[in-house]
């Protein structure tokens, strides 16, 4: 799991790199001391997992993490509690308290590990395309369904919310992992929190600051972020 450590304490750094150092499934791939490092860092390295401080010179943590349009799972290591209903709105994957408790980092690696076992979870390495099938569990429910139901994915924390005909079910994966699944002509990431199905866009409006508003065939209205909207204008425009 390639993973990133952003703090501008270098002690700070030294002491979660050597806790990660008793999980192997953590790879540490860098270390930043500011915001503008680690947007770089991220962009170039793509990695699984973020651990970040929110209190850093110039941009916090938490800014950083909502001006990223398709953010890694991140996990906020902070001193401060006040941050955390802030933090979890923004689809933070947790939030571990200064100086973390072993064990607290103990529980955090045993849920990503039974994540990445969950059958929901496991990515697979050709993408699905129109006309495939996918299954789909929520507790005891169970569905298959053709991928072009699926009229769009809703992030919800750890989980995402797969919309489609009158279901809502929940599976436990990131909105990453599927966007790394999904064919990119016909599903499309709309924003941080939303991959949305081009085929179900029933009109598509301008919006605020350079962004664009689609409705759906069910109805439901999304922003596409301007950022995503750039990408959408070059993928698609004649």
């Amino acid at each position: 799991m390639k993973t990133i450590i952003v703090d501008d304490e270098r002690l700070a750094r030294e002491e979660l790199k050597s806790l990660l150092e008793g999980f192997s499934e953590f790879e540490v791939v860098g270390e930043c001391k500011n915001a503008l490092e680690a947007e770089e860092l991220i962009a170039s390295e793509s990695p699984d997992l973020v651990f970040m401080d929110i209190q850093m010179p110039g941009k916090t943590g938490l800014e950083l993490l909502e001006g990223l349009s398709n953010p890694p799972r991140t996990v906020f290591v902070t001193a401060y509690d006040e941050h955390a209903i802030k933090a979890f709105e923004l689809n933070a994957y947790d939030y571990l308290m200064k100086p973390i408790d072993p064990e607290r980092l103990k529980e955090l690696h045993g849920r990503l590990t039974e994540e990445n076992k969950t059958p929901e979870s496991v990515a697979k390495s050709s993408k699905l395309s129109p006309g495939d099938k996918v299954f789909i569990k929520d507790g005891e429910k169970v569905w298959f369904i053709p991928v072009d139901d699926i009229r769009y994915f809703e992030s919800e924390g750890n989980y995402v919310k797969v919309h489609f005909q009158k279901f809502r079910p929940l599976i436990l994966r990131s909105l990453n992992s599927l966007e790394e699944r999904m064919d990119e002509n016909v599903f499309f990431r709309a924003n941080r929190k939303f991959i949305i199905n081009l085929n179900h866009i029933v009109n598509v409006e301008t919006w605020f600051n350079g962004g664009l508003q689609v409705e759906l065939s069910c109805e439901t209205k999304i922003e596409i972020s301007r950022r995503q909207t750039i990408k959408f204008k070059d993928q698609f425009s004649l």
